[in-house]
């Protein structure tokens, strides 16, 4: 027999399932809305982004330093003085003859004319030898002129002689003795003029002798001079005054630095670079160096040995002549060339990324509208970029900005 249900009943078990189904729908609404209430939100224009490219990326190794002249002349003082006037100050144009100070030593200007008047005794002294010796070779040469004219009437008595006494008239004693007295006279003519060579050459030598004392004294004056011109501070160089540590009415000492004056053209860059990079320099890698108003192409030329201050000092010498706003002591920035990866991933450096780390950062979902924290490995860097390794593909999307405060969260919610 068929039992026939109540429509009561039917409608009872209607409204049971109903009301299961409203309170399903409700814990699921409830568990959603609290899950949804744990994801922090933050608002678009307060984030930074970039996008991973793939390409060729240059490894920059960034520095900073200032422009040097690559020819320098240090003046330093000779002597003690005094700065008495001051011509030229540090970033004036200078040529060689350019005065830059004046020194005053009064002990120098004393040395000189000391020296001035001994030069000038010692040259009277040869005058008054030369003079003195002038007249006692003309007295010597006079005696050799009247020996030799009394020699020569001796020969001619001689040969008048010699035709009388084949006559009879002379007596041969008599010959024979004038003879011999032309002899003798003959001998003494030689002697005396040999004495009058080694007298001559006896009065040069002792002319030298003083001509030598005159060559010292004068050596003696010139260094005076020269002490005393050097008290007039020049730059000795066509360029720049770069530095001049002494101020009016300073005294100094010999050898303290005066000035430093160095080419304008004539440049190099001088740039510290951490010495963290120190491994990956090289001598002949291409340097971009920039100064506010220009950009200069280059090359490593020199590093440095020695670590200063936790960076390396690399000399740069430049491709082509400076642009004429360069100038010494300019401060500029450096990038330097270390090599190019071949198609490789980068992105813009994120906030305290570095070289050869990993780091948490969002990555955006295709509609930006959600973030999702991905562990990202980092390789070499490159100016403002730096090579992805892992954690990321081309065009993916990573937030850059410092999110510090969301740390703790596995996703992030953009708000526009």
């Amino acid at each position: 027999m068929d039992v026939i249900r109540s429509p009561a009943k039917k409608n009872k078990k209607k409204s049971i399932i109903f009301l299961l189904s409203l309170i399903f729908l409700g814990v699921l609404y409830v568990s959603a809305r609290g899950q949804s209430d744990s994801i922090p939100n933050i608002e678009r224009d307060k984030l930074i982004w970039g996008t991973v490219q793939r390409g060729d990326l240059q490894v920059l190794v960034g520095g900073y330093g200032v422009l040097r002249s690559k020819k320098q002349t240090l003046i330093t003082s000779q002597t003690p003085a005094t700065v008495k006037e001051i011509y030229l100050r540090p970033g004036a144009k200078v040529e060689p003859d350019s005065v830059i100070m004046q020194l005053n030593n009064p002990e120098a200007l004393k040395n000189l004319e000391a020296a001035r008047i001994a030069l000038a005794k010692e040259k009277a002294n040869l005058r008054r030898l030369k003079l003195s010796n002038r007249q006692k070779l003309l007295a010597e040469k006079s005696k050799l002129a009247e020996l030799s004219s009394e020699y020569e009437v001796a020969k001619l008595k001689k040969i008048a002689e010699q035709k009388l006494v084949q006559n009879g008239i002379v007596s041969s004693i008599t010959y024979q003795t004038t003879v011999l007295n032309v002899e003798q006279m003959k001998l003494r003519v030689n002697l005396l003029e040999e004495a009058l060579e080694q007298y001559k050459a006896v009065n040069q030598e002792v002319e030298n002798i003083q001509q030598e004392a005159i060559n010292e004294y004068a050596n003696l004056y010139r260094s005076a001079a020269e002490q005393v011109e050097q008290l007039t501070v020049k730059a000795g160089l066509a360029g720049i005054l770069q530095r001049m540590p002494v101020e009016l009415g300073q005294s100094v000492t010999a050898g303290q630095e005066l000035a430093l004056v160095g080419s304008k053209d004539d440049l190099l860059a001088m740039i510290k670079v951490s010495q963290s990079n120190a491994d990956q320099l090289q001598i002949g890698q291409q340097v971009s160096v920039k100064s506010i108003q220009d950009k200069m192409a280059g090359k490593i030329s020199r590093i440095a040995p020695q670590v200063n201050e936790g960076t390396i000092e690399v000399e740069i010498t430049f491709d082509a002549p400076a642009p004429p706003s360069a100038r010494p002591e300019l401060s500029v920035d450096a990038e330097i060339v270390i090599t190019t990866l071949r198609d490789t991933l980068f992105i813009e450096r994120p906030i305290n990324a570095q070289k050869g780390s990993q780091m948490e950062l969002f990555k955006l979902d295709p509609e930006n509208e959600w973030a999702e924290k991905k562990l990202i490995s980092f390789g070499n860097e490159s100016g403002n970029q730096i090579e992805v390794y892992g954690g990321a593909v081309e065009n993916d999307r990573l937030i850059l900005s410092n999110l510090t405060n969301f740390k703790d969260a596995d996703r992030i919610h953009i708000l526009n």
